[in-house]
């Protein structure tokens, strides 16, 4: 249990700078989407869709590499690991800037920002410069520094709000009030363009504040461990693509697959928007994520059924947060929604969908343990394949039907099918003996409080202040449920934060 007390500590951390910069880009989108038209913003979504694909390919794996390697008993120096893996994605990401120069004319056509090579420059700038910021993030990571990490993470993210804001809102105003203080840099016609502008000088304020975790060491490349870890990363490599494209292959490919571009860059900015609100979930799991590798590769150290036990409590509680958080954006999502322009509000049926896919996802990640464990990354990267071709698939097919949502039920299904599958496997090849069937109670527990909180409710035709208080007691119900049914003691719970307040 002190594991997995120790899991949630670094998980809150490190969510410190996810859940705020994630809240913080999240109050963006309002700008966005009241600012610029759908069409704009559709092209926003599309850039940003490659720019995440672009970044798993630039890290090739190297993130996990090094915890395993850091953590491997044949390499007894760390900072060795540490090094080479750094003077790899040195390279390769110096490598990727030259090719995007060399052919910037036809990537920016590709792009959907045809007439504005501008645009593609400053987003391969930014996305070789945060592949190579990854690994001092990981070496944060696996020094247990989370405040150090998040106040990087902190101080990149509000730059670039801060930005955003200087450029969309200020700008224009002082345009019209004042622009001899602007005009000599500031051009209206540029528009999104300041978006990845902010963006790309974030990044490089980043790299200045990471100088301290590029120095202290001896710089030094060792080929025969740079090999060892690039064969231990490249399934991880093709599971994150796999796992990318499974986020983004319905943006990038929808333009494709509907006929008109200027239709197609209009719903996928309805669809990008929406997407947007799932973002409270994304937020949790990539918090979880950053705290449960080095957790589990630590834990891997110990013998006993400590371990097993610690990895099964890890999931029960990251699947009832998840639930916990789905609920509250459902039966809040009246008021959630106006965080986008009504002009978007089309598209608020996929938030459901894409909000359980992502919790399916999570499921799938916490199931990743056993193989990670194993060094059979491998079976990662077949699951993830998995997953792509079901999206693939069900985007083919649906988008032409039923557009957007489309997407969104591709989404749910491939993440589905690949938790499915790790489950099975994972039982015969490194069985931890989840408790399925609590799970399963919590997940049906969940569905019946939904359909009180949005159907029930709704039905009664109370007021919103009326059907806040009701669903809140709804969700208060779960909390008490949950607590009770895993004999976790409140008076327990309250005695170090009473003691920590009396000391103050």
């Amino acid at each position: 249990m002190a594991g997995v007390k120790s899991l949630m500590k670094d998980t809150a951390i490190y969510g410190l700078s996810s859940i705020v910069g994630r809240f913080l880009n999240w109050m963006l989108v309002p700008l966005y989407t009241n600012v610029f038209a759908a069409q704009d913003y559709g092209v926003v979504t599309f850039v940003y869709s490659v720019v995440a694909l672009a970044m798993v390919i630039l890290t090739y794996g190297m993130e996990t590499g090094f915890f395993r390697f850091a953590n491997h008993e044949r390499w007894k120096d760390p900072m060795e690991v540490y090094s080479t893996c750094l003077i790899s994605l040195a390279v390769s990401s110096a490598l990727f800037m030259v090719l995007v120069a060399v052919f910037v004319g036809p990537v920016t056509v590709w792009m959907e920002c045809d007439g504005h090579p501008s645009y593609v420059l400053m987003m391969a700038a930014c996305v070789a410069l945060d592949a190579f910021l990854a690994l001092p993030f990981n070496y944060l990571r696996y020094a247990r520094r989370p405040f150090r990490f998040a106040i990087v993470r902190l101080v990149n993210i509000g730059l670039n709000i801060g930005l955003n804001l200087f450029f969309i809102l200020l700008c224009p105003w002082l345009m019209e009030k004042a622009p001899s203080t602007v005009d000599w840099f500031y051009r209206p016609e540029f528009g999104i363009g300041y978006i990845f502008l902010a963006n790309l000088i974030a990044s490089a304020v980043n790299l200045l504040m990471m100088i301290p975790e590029l120095r202290g060491f001896r710089w030094r490349f060792n080929p025969v461990l740079w090999r060892e870890i690039l064969a231990y990363s490249a399934p991880l490599l093709v599971l994150g693509i796999a796992g990318i494209m499974n986020q983004t292959i319905d943006k990038i490919l929808y333009p494709h697959l509907v006929p008109d571009s200027a239709r197609a860059m209009y719903e996928l900015g309805i669809y990008g928007a929406n997407y947007k609100i799932a973002v409270i979930l994304l937020v949790f799991l990539q918090a979880f994520r950053f705290a449960y590798e080095p957790f589990i590769f630590s834990r891997n150290k110990e013998d006993g059924a400590g371990k097993m036990q610690a990895y099964r409590d890890a999931m029960k509680y990251f699947v009832v947060f998840a639930l916990f958080i789905f609920l509250g954006v459902m039966f809040y999502l009246d008021i959630i929604r106006y965080f986008i322009s009504p002009a978007y509000f089309s598209g608020l049926a996929v938030v459901p969908v894409v909000m359980l896919a992502e919790l399916f996802f999570g499921i799938f990640f916490n199931l990743s343990v056993w193989y990670k464990l194993i060094d059979r990354t491998v079976w990662g990267m077949w699951f993830s394949l998995l997953g792509l071709a079901v999206t693939i698939v069900l985007n083919v097919v649906l988008v032409p039907v039923i557009g957007y949502m489309g997407c969104a039920v591709g989404a749910l299904c491939s993440y589905g099918t690949m938790m499915v599958a790790s489950y099975f496997v994972g039982l015969r090849k490194y069985p931890i003996g989840y408790p399925v069937g609590r799970i399963l109670a919590y997940f049906g527990f969940a569905a019946l409080l939904y359909a009180a909180g949005v159907y029930g409710v709704g039905a009664l035709g109370a007021g919103d202040i009326v059907a806040g208080l009701l669903r809140a007691v709804l969700l208060v119900v779960f909390v008490l449920v949950f607590v009770r049914r895993e004999g976790i003691s409140l008076k327990a719970l309250a005695g170090p934060i009473a003691s920590k307040l009396r000391r103050r």
